[in-house]
Formats: structure tokens, sequence, C-alpha cells
């Protein structure tokens, strides 16, 4: 019984559960005793294994919520180590250092002592906690992961801000990277379409009629790459012409992209 009670919890519970479902205070004790759980704090025990973060979460009085339960969801983050809670009993909490701790009203309700947050109130966290480009680049990874339907989110009670944030999602970015440059490209006033699928393969954008912008991220190496390159080959070869920019570009020096895309279509390449 006790194994499986921890199992479902993934390894961290209240005692009061444990007690609830006929585990006795003594069987507890003993367990502790021996070594097979820990104690994290008053009222908490953890198989010593356990998820870490969730051992933090608990031993902290919060959960797991905002980018940190984003990026442990799979969603498209870009701070490398993010550190963000709910507090979902003021009061109790502890404040480590460095981390950012939300106390806002959650759009769904949570259960008590839960120590990870649902997709929509990690979702709305985000579309208020960071800039307007990163958080629609988490929804879309969201979306494209099918975390989530679009029709559960326009159903929720979305303030101003989550609203515009929504719409400008879409289910087909599949990276952060093709969200933020889908972003930046609408000022052009060029037809812009994502994952056009041209001769084979899908490629990131169709500017106009033949002008390909590809963005290159992590995976493109190895195979991924010759791939790429004999399809950037074929491309040219049907009179479109082809820019691959990199991670590094479009996060970091994007005016170097959006010239390269300006001078190109300047010069008339995005037109068959």
């Amino acid at each position: 019984m006790l194994r499986e009670i921890l199992a479902s919890h993934d390894g961290v519970v209240r005692t009061r559960t444990l007690l609830e479902n006929g585990v006795s205070k003594h069987r507890v004790a003993r367990a502790v005793s021996d070594g097979k759980l820990v104690r994290i704090r008053k009222g908490w025990v953890a198989l010593p294994q356990a998820d870490s973060a969730l051992v933090f979460a608990a031993g902290a009085g919060l959960m797991l919520s905002c980018l940190t339960q984003a990026r442990r969801l799979g969603i498209w983050v870009r701070e490398a180590d993010p550190r963000h809670f709910a507090v979902p009993r003021p009061g109790a909490e502890v404040r480590p250092d460095g981390a950012r701790l939300h106390y806002g009203k959650p759009l769904i309700p949570r259960e008590r002592f839960a120590l990870v947050d649902s997709v929509e109130n990690v979702l709305g966290l985000i579309a208020h906690c960071q800039p307007f480009e990163d958080a629609v680049a988490a929804w879309d990874s969201a979306l494209n992961r099918k975390l989530i339907d679009r029709s559960v989110l326009e159903r929720l009670p979305l303030d101003g801000t989550a609203r515009a944030v929504l719409a400008q999602t879409t289910p087909f970015a599949d990276s952060g990277l093709e969200t933020y440059v889908r972003l930046r490209l609408r000022r052009f006033g060029v037809r812009i379409m994502w994952q056009s699928w041209l001769y084979g393969h899908h490629v990131d954008f169709l500017i106009g009629e033949r002008l390909v912008l590809q963005i290159d991220g992590a995976h493109h190496t190895g195979r991924q790459r010759t791939s790429d390159i004999a399809h950037d080959a074929l491309l040219r070869l049907r009179g479109f012409t082809v820019l691959r920019v990199s991670y590094e570009q479009v996060m970091f020096r994007w005016p170097e992209v959006q010239a390269l895309v300006m001078d190109a279509v300047a010069q008339g390449l995005h037109l068959a």
C-alpha cells in the first residue's frame, strides 16, 4: 500500500495522505528510520530517489509553475534554468534566493497541496511574466506538443494580456525560433507562409513566392544537415532563393537577419 501511494504521487506525499489511506504513523516512522523515506518537513515525506524539484517545492511550500513547470513539460523556454513558482498558500511559503514567486489568482482552481501547476495556469502566468515574444513562443510550443487545445484556451477567463498572446499563437510552430521570426516578419507587408511544403520537404518560411528562409537550430547536424543541403540545392535549381540563419542570429543578432531579408525582398527575390 505504501509503495503504491508514493508511486501515485511521484514519490512525494503528505503524511496525512498516507494516514488517510490506512498507513499507520508507526509504519511511516519506521520507513523514515530505515531510510526508505525522507522527511522533507513537517507533514511531508518522500522517497530518497524522488524528483528533487518536487522535494524542493514540498519543502518550501511552493508549486512548480510558470517557466519552471513549462520546461519540465517540454515547452519552449528561453531561460536555461528558470526558478519560477506559484504560491498556493500565501504565508506558508519559503522564498528561495533568486526565485520568482507568483501570487496571482490561477485561471483554474488548483488542487490543494498539489506540487505542480496545470498547463492552463502555467501558460496564464507566462503571459504576464515574460516578454510578449517569449510568451507567444511558449504558448505555440504547448499547442504544437498537444499539451492543450486552442479551443480550451479560448474558453478560459483570460484577461487582455493573455488574449493578445493567444491571438498570435499557432499550433504549427516547430520551435520557438520560428515563433520569433514569424512575429518579427509580420511588419514587412509581404505574404509570408510558414511550414510550407516544397518538393518533398517542409520549409520554415516562404516569403512571397520564391524566397525561402530556413532557421537552423541545434538539430541541424549530421544527416539532417546533409538532407537540408540537398533540399537547398533542389530549391535553387527550381528558381528559389534560400537564406539560412542560425539560432544565434535570430536571438542575439536579429538586425542582421532583418537586413538580409529586406535586401532580398528589395531585389525582388521573393517574386516569381
